[in-house]
């Protein structure tokens, strides 16, 4: 006899499938780190940037902004002296402003006058009475050397041909120059020739007029000895402007009143189109009136 098989039970079957979570290689972790990394560029390349097209003192202006070594003022900020705007550390952009500055005053006030001042009889600033009698005494002396080359005008040997007078920031200068056909010395010497001796005795007569110091100067042409010699024009022109202030003194010049003795060789011409011309082998003798 045959045994009946049960019927086959409904089974049920649970698939578990397993997750595996990504790593942060492929979450979103690295684009915040790529975020802060091209911050971090572009902050290095605008660093850069200020760096190129910033002065050392506009530099100086925003480290100080930053980290401050003196105070801070209500009108510091950027600009021509850092990032466009005015510096802390201008005075006279404190000065412009009316604003700070070292001073008790930014802008000098106008001087008001009463109409009842008389101007002509209002006395000088001591400045201005200083530079008044330094103008007067300048032009004092400028005529004492004016009337000395006319007085020389009337010499055969054409002296006055030799004094050329000028000003400068010094005061006013005596040239003595050299021509070709009545040196002042002989070429390559700084022995005085007659000519130049007779000249410096008028010049010391007229120097005893006023009491201002003196310098003297000497001056060659370009013409240069040469090569190898151990005397040149710069030994040259020393030892000429010393010969020149040894003849001053034998004519009754105070010592003290000589300043300087000095050679310029060939470096400032008198003709300087010509540099080898007569005219720039000279004794520069300076009246100091400033």
């Amino acid at each position: 006899m045959a045994v009946q098989q049960p019927a086959a039970a409904n089974i049920t079957i649970i698939k578990r499938k397993k997750v595996v979570k990504g790593d942060g290689h492929h979450g979103g972790a690295w684009k915040v780190a790529y975020a802060d990394f091209v911050t971090a560029m572009m902050a290095f390349f605008l660093l850069m940037w200020l760096l190129n097209a910033t002065t050392e003192d506009q530099r100086k202006g925003i480290a100080d902004y930053f980290n401050p070594t003196i105070p801070i003022s209500r009108i510091s900020g950027g600009g021509s002296d850092g990032l466009n705007g005015s510096s802390i550390m201008t005075e006279d952009t404190y000065v412009r402003m009316g604003t700070g500055a070292s001073r008790d005053t930014s802008v000098a006030q106008p001087h008001t006058r009463n109409p009842s001042d008389h101007p002509e009889t209002e006395p000088l600033a001591p400045d201005d009475a200083l530079s008044k009698a330094s103008a007067e005494a300048s032009e004092d002396i400028a005529e004492e050397l004016r009337s000395m080359k006319e007085s020389l005008e009337d010499d055969g040997r054409q002296l006055s041909e030799h004094l050329v007078i000028k000003m400068s920031s010094e005061g006013i200068v005596l040239e003595i120059t050299d021509s070709e056909h009545a040196p002042l010395f002989p070429v390559g010497s700084s022995d005085a020739s007659m000519l130049l001796s007779d000249m410096l005795v008028r010049v010391a007569e007229t120097f005893d007029t006023f009491e201002n110091d003196i310098k003297i100067v000497g001056h060659t042409d370009n013409l240069s000895y040469r090569d190898g010699a151990a005397y040149d024009n710069w030994n040259l022109s020393s030892d000429r402007a010393n010969a020149a202030r040894k003849l001053l003194l034998q004519n009754g010049l105070a010592p003290s009143r000589i300043r300087e003795v000095s050679g310029k060789a060939d470096t400032d011409p008198l003709v300087t189109d010509n540099p080898s011309a007569a005219q720039n082998r000279r004794i520069s003798i300076t009246i100091l009136t400033s």
